[in-house]
């Protein structure tokens, strides 16, 4: 998720992305219901991009990480994707999804 702000001038608009607010572990954890093991595991598997699986100080996540930890908690509990094949499903989810939008775009 992106936001932007508009800046007003005297000739025209600027259209700049704002500060993307960003959550400590146990804000995510807090935010998305997750606990925050389970975000270190997604973290590890990579879930999470890249940025996210290494290092040793607790990861920071962003609004578009808390929306991904939601369609990873949606594949568990509603799906019933289990643990071991889960950054294999989600992967492949996300690609069907990055797909449909370059066709969509595409089409236009």
């Amino acid at each position: 998720m992106t936001r932007f702000v508009l800046v007003h001038t005297a000739v025209s608009i600027e259209v700049r992305p704002s500060e993307t607010p960003h959550y400590s572990l146990e804000e995510a954890a807090e935010r998305t219901s997750v606990e925050p093991d389970v975000l270190r595991r997604y973290c590890r598997d990579g879930l999470l991009g890249a940025a996210r699986t290494e290092g040793t100080a607790d990861p920071v996540f962003d609004d578009d990480a808390l929306y991904d930890i939601r369609r990873i908690e949606h594949l568990r509990h509603q799906q019933g994707v289990p643990l071991e094949v889960l950054p294999m499903v989600f992967h492949l989810v996300t690609e069907v999804e990055r797909l449909r939008e370059e066709l969509r775009k595409l089409r236009l």
